[in-house]
């Protein structure tokens, strides 16, 4: 059943999102924040990082980059860089059928990712905006230097246990689980499924082994009261609408000879947050019936899922992000139909 189908991948992508967000947390307050700091300040470092995560195959890199940005560690221009650098899914089908051209596509776009990840922070200064009503900076105790892993602690701490550890450590195990039953994510240990089983333990270790005030105030009261729920509403809401959106419209219909029409239709066909309805331009372009500007203007502009948790972030930063996507989508789109590309 389709709802089903689409509840497992709401679940998916919730559950790597929350995982990434723990493990940042983690790592932020066992360093005391200073890998962070470090981030912030090289700038050209976190576009060359964040086109690079965007760049892997699949959607985890753009879901760890929404992560960092929804923490304030990197820039919005950062996350621009990895949104134009990422394909999605659709970039395991390129390589696939097109490998040469799907790793020279791949690369234009890392590129033309880090330029405007720093166009758009030399420009847009008020970023702060996007994020103000969140409260999503990570939080860091100055004074509550937390020892996170303390061997003699860690019995009498599952003796008595509290009840968001209980809970924390059922979510994992449940999470854990349904990866290895199939219930949840690829059916096949691909390496999505290996990042993700890997992850889960990891945070299964964290939530076991943690002091309970790490626990509660960091894991129980910033990252899952405060996100989860909505990460994981939006994500279902906006997979329930798209299944429904592809159902009764006939996205093939939209194709016309006119080149420009169909560099239209490329953009505002990627402005829409999931791996499928781009398969389209991928599967014509292996025909040799669509140019390459075609589907580097599609490229450009489409995320796969990696803008989903985004919308639970920051609705206004989701249509900022798109907008700067369509207008670099059709510059570079049509540059090279003006060049016969």
């Amino acid at each position: 059943m389709a709802i089903i189908e689409i509840l497992k991948h709401a679940l998916m992508i919730t559950g790597f999102v929350f995982i990434m967000m723990l493990l940042i947390e983690y790592i932020n307050v066992q360093t005391r924040g200073s890998w962070q700091e470090t981030l912030k300040k090289t700038r050209w470092g976190q576009y060359v990082l964040a086109a690079l995560l965007g760049a892997v195959p699949g959607c985890l890199g753009a879901f760890t980059v929404v992560s960092l940005y929804s923490h304030e560690v990197v820039s919005f221009g950062a996350l621009v860089a990895t949104m134009i650098a990422t394909s999605g899914d659709e970039a395991y089908v390129m390589f696939s059928l097109f490998p040469v051209k799907a790793f020279l596509l791949t690369s234009i776009i890392f590129l033309i990712g880090i330029l405007a990840g720093y166009l758009t922070d030399r420009v847009y200064k008020r970023q702060a905006a996007l994020l103000s009503a969140t409260g999503h900076a990570l939080a860091l105790h100055g004074k509550d230097a937390c020892r996170c892993y303390s061997r003699e602690m860690i019995v009498p701490q599952l003796r008595e246990i509290t009840f968001p550890r209980a809970l924390l450590i059922g979510m994992f195990v449940l999470f854990l689980l349904a990866l290895l039953t199939n219930s949840v994510g690829p059916e096949n240990w691909n390496w999505v499924k290996v990042t993700l089983a890997l992850g889960n333990a990891f945070a299964l270790f964290v939530v076991a082994t943690v002091p309970d005030h790490f626990l509660e105030q960091h894991l129980w009261k910033h990252v899952l009261k405060k996100h989860l729920l909505r990460i994981f509403l939006w994500t279902f809401g906006a997979l329930l609408l798209i299944h429904f959106l592809e159902h009764y419209l006939d996205v093939q219909a939209w194709i016309h000879a006119n080149l420009f029409t169909v560099l239209i239709v490329a953009v505002l066909v990627g402005i829409i947050p999931e791996s499928g309805p781009h398969l389209l331009f991928v599967t014509l372009f292996a025909r040799g019936a669509l140019p390459f500007s075609i589907l580097l203007a599609n490229s450009i502009v489409q995320d796969g899922h990696g803008t989903l948790p985004l919308i639970a972030v920051s609705r206004r930063g989701f249509i900022y992000l798109k907008l700067i996507n369509i207008v670099v989508g059709f510059l570079f789109g049509g540059i090279g139909l003006a060049l016969g590309l």
